[in-house]
């Protein structure tokens, strides 16, 4: 029986994860994935053009490949339709190779508008939220009031529909929000029937059956592993597991099953919303970081905080998910820094020095403990392992030492042509 692997993000989101798996899915038979909703955007660029995907696979460019959403992520049938249709001019046969669980949880507009009264609620106590309607569908998934893709179906679903948004219009007559329902409504029932004609799957059987015959599967997974919901940096978190034992929980393999752990990160850091980032940059370096890598939210748009590795960080999250392969994604962003600083450590409040990601490191500001490195000042773009500056090797040896783990593949730009292997990735 095969294995499956799994491709996750190490930090805060936005490492790349888009563009891996458009590079790796020819090498597999099914991408999965496994949790998240449109809240995440993975952007792929090939050809000149740029494709950001929030509810698809990101192996559907790859016609061979088989493309599943897994029970594990949340469905917004709004945003699914506007983003199938947009395809329709690549002409690919989306019908064909896009498998959808039915236990998938559906978002309803209602779910949106909770999301947006909830933030403005919170005012500066804010998470930062997407305002997708991410975590009022996994409230209701885990109150046991949901519905779910394999419900469309039924003919209870507009009974269940109407007594589900009853709820919420319950708990929305308290907030101020301006909405026009009709139309909102009309919209999604629209979504609804469309959702209706694709391949609507017990996506445990599927798979299973599928490692069964030998193929290989990749498990995707979106956002990234410091906004897990039990091992981030909660409450500034998303909804679900965003870990390798989502992987599990959210396609229905048993972790026996696990092969390779393909552990994303950037040369750098980023983060979206609120919530703590103890490199991060709030000068003229910052800015530099912030334009050279074109950090603005894929889904919302918005800026992005900017800041040099964390070490600790990363460590914490390759513990977490046993990782077994690390690829760095956007080392040419760093290109034009002449020196690049590097956090190995941090230092509490208390004076405490430690190479560990502290419970505290939500609530008190931490100072990071750099180490400087020299950096390569040329145009890495279109270099091969073999004419690779010295001082990118140097940092790159630099941070394995520091992780204990193998980074086997650079990124050194977007289109999927910008990839150097270091050495074979295996599978």
């Amino acid at each position: 029986m095969s294995k499956v692997d799994v491709l996750l993000g190490l930090q805060w989101g936005d490492e790349g994860k888009g563009k891996i798996v458009d590079v790796f899915a020819p090498k597999y038979d099914v991408v999965a994935r496994f949790q998240g909703g449109p809240n995440a955007g993975h952007t792929l660029e090939f050809d000149g053009i740029k494709h950001v995907l929030h509810q698809t696979s990101s192996g559907i460019f790859r016609e061979k490949t088989k493309n599943v959403i897994g029970n594990g992520v949340v469905l917004d049938p709004v945003i699914f339709k506007a983003e199938i249709e947009k395809l329709a001019k690549f002409n690919i046969n989306v019908n064909a190779n896009l498998f959808i669980s039915k236990k998938a949880t559906l978002i309803l507009p209602t779910h949106r508008l909770l999301d947006q009264a909830y933030e403005h609620a919170k005012g500066a106590d804010k998470i930062g939220s997407t305002l997708k309607g991410i975590g009022p569908t996994y409230q209701d998934k885990i109150g046991r009031q949901g519905l779910r893709v394999g419900d469309i179906v039924s003919s209870t679903f507009p009974e269940r529909f109407r007594k589900l948004i009853a709820t919420h219009f319950e708990i929305l007559r308290r907030y101020q929000i301006e909405y026009d329902w009709p139309q909102l409504e009309a919209e999604f029932m629209d979504a609804v029937e469309f959702l209706k004609d694709f391949n609507l799957i017990e996506s445990e059987y599927f798979l299973n059956a599928e490692l069964k015959k030998g193929s290989s599967i990749l498990a995707e997974g979106a956002q990234g592993s410091l906004l897990d919901i039990d091992f981030g940096s909660y409450p500034f978190v998303t909804s679900s597991n965003t870990v390798t034992a989502g992987a599990c929980t959210g396609l229905g393999i048993a972790p026996h099953h696990v092969g390779e752990v393909y552990g994303i990160f950037k040369a750098y850091s980023t983060r979206v919303g609120s919530g703590p980032f103890p490199t991060e940059l709030l000068d003229d370096e910052g800015e530099l970081m912030r334009r050279q890598g074109n950090e603005f939210g894929s889904t919302t748009g918005r800026a992005r905080r900017c800041g040099w590795i964390d070490l600790p960080s990363l460590r914490y999250s390759i513990m977490i998910n046993g990782v077994t392969q690390l690829l760095m994604m956007k080392a040419d962003v760093l290109s034009v820094f002449p020196v690049i600083k590097v956090c190995t450590g941090y230092r509490l409040k208390s004076g405490l020095e430690t190479d560990m990601l502290p419970y505290e490191f939500v609530y008190e500001k931490i100072e990071p403990l750099y180490t400087e490195l020299k950096g390569w000042n040329t145009s890495i773009s279109n270099i091969t392992a073999h004419d690779m500056p010295a001082e990118l090797a140097a940092y790159i040896e630099f941070l394995e030492r520091g992780l204990g783990v193998p980074i086997t593949l650079i990124s050194t730009g977007p289109d999927r042509t910008q990839t150097v292997y270091r050495q074979a990735v295996s599978a």
